[in-house]
C-alpha cells in the first residue's frame, strides 16, 4: 500500500482482495493447473552484453532461513529454476 494512500482506499483494496480471495495464488501448488507458458517469464537479452555481478546481500540467520525456505519450496515446485552465470 503506498503511504499516500488514503484510508479510505487502503479499506477498498483490503475488502476487494479478501472478497476476491479464492482466486489468488497464495502458494505454489495453487499454480500446478495453470499452464506454465502463460506465466513464464523471459528476460531478452543481448548475447553480447557482459553479465555484471551484483554484491551478494546479507539478511541475517533468520531471514536467510525464511528466503531459503521460500527459494526451496519455488524450486521444488518448478516455479524457479538455478542458473550458472560464468564468473
Amino acid at each position: 500500500m503506498g503511504s499516500k494512500m488514503t484510508e479510505n482506499v487502503k479499506n477498498q483494496i483490503i475488502n476487494c482482495l479478501r472478497k476476491n480471495k479464492d482466486i489468488f495464488a497464495w502458494t505454489p501448488q495453487d499454480l500446478e493447473e495453470i499452464d506454465p507458458g502463460v506465466i513464464t517469464h523471459h528476460l531478452n537479452l543481448d548475447p553480447s552484453a557482459k553479465p555484471v555481478k551484483q554484491k551478494k546481500r546479507h539478511f541475517g540467520p533468520e531471514k536467510d532461513k525464511i528466503i531459503q525456505g521460500e527459494v526451496n519450496k519455488l524450486l521444488s515446485a518448478e516455479h524457479i529454476k538455478e542458473i550458472q552465470f560464468p564468473e
